[in-house]
């Protein structure tokens, strides 16, 4: 761990494995294949290909206890799972290989998968102009990087001092923003403008761009996020996807 914030990171994760497992593992052993905080299905948004899934070299990027990993692989796909907190990879149950390691430097070779994912992992605790170009690195001629984080709208109208979501801007917009968040991690929170230049930096097309919207009646254990009421007004997470080209 060469960066204070990876440090920072693996701290906070591996203090709060047992907590955070304690809290949503049934939920997301429940539903595996599904996205972000309210489990919109895989099956409704279609960004991951299943159909296709069989026989491709999958990593997954901050996969805690590998939930997401153990069903790719049960659809035949060859998965690792990367996460920087060997606290989490502690509760994993899955048959898959587990890496303790930083998504800033992930040990595998170049062009070694088909397909890259993360799902509010990784990619929301990492430098992004590293942790894309590390992608980018990693990922095969055509292969898919598909990732889902909360948007910057959710931290521009939070509330540190009060410590809740607000329906009005409390932060300035920064296009780089490093948040560092009340609960203990830094977070970096870029614009989708900042995304979109540091995907074309290190070869990537955009296929997609998906806001998610909880439906009627959600419910979520993650009920340290947003209220579903505010998630239902404005977007508080989102799906990247995008293609390396080589």
């Amino acid at each position: 761990m060469s960066s204070e914030h990876e440090r920072s990171n693996r701290a906070f994760w591996d203090a709060d494995a047992d907590a955070y497992q304690a809290r949503h593992g049934a939920e997301l052993d429940g539903a595996p294949e599904a996205w972000g905080a309210w489990r919109i299905a895989e099956s409704e948004l279609g960004v991951l290909d299943l159909e296709h899934i069989a026989d491709r070299d999958v990593l997954e990027l901050g996969c805690g206890a590998a939930q997401w990993s153990a069903a790719l692989a049960a659809r035949s796909a060859r998965v690792v799972g990367l996460d920087l907190s060997r606290a989490q990879l502690l509760h994993a149950r899955a048959s898959v290989p587990l890496v303790c390691a930083s998504a800033e430097t992930a040990p595998f070779a170049d062009a070694s998968f088909d397909l890259v994912f993360c799902d509010h992992g990784a990619l929301s605790f990492s430098d992004p102009d590293i942790a894309i170009g590390e992608c980018a690195r990693l990922l095969r001629d055509r292969g898919r990087l598909v990732f889902c984080l909360a948007t910057p709208l959710v931290y521009l109208t939070y509330d540190a001092a009060r410590g809740r979501q607000t329906r009005r801007l409390q932060s300035p917009w920064e296009p780089e923003w490093r948040f560092d968040a009340v609960e203990g991690t830094v977070d970096f929170v870029w614009s989708d403008g900042a995304w979109i230049r540091v995907f074309r930096r290190h070869g990537f097309e955009i296929d997609d761009l998906i806001e998610l919207i909880p439906p009627n009646g959600a419910t979520t254990t993650y009920t340290d996020f947003v209220p579903s009421k505010w998630a239902r007004q404005w977007p508080a997470e989102q799906i990247w996807c995008v293609t390396r080209r080589r």
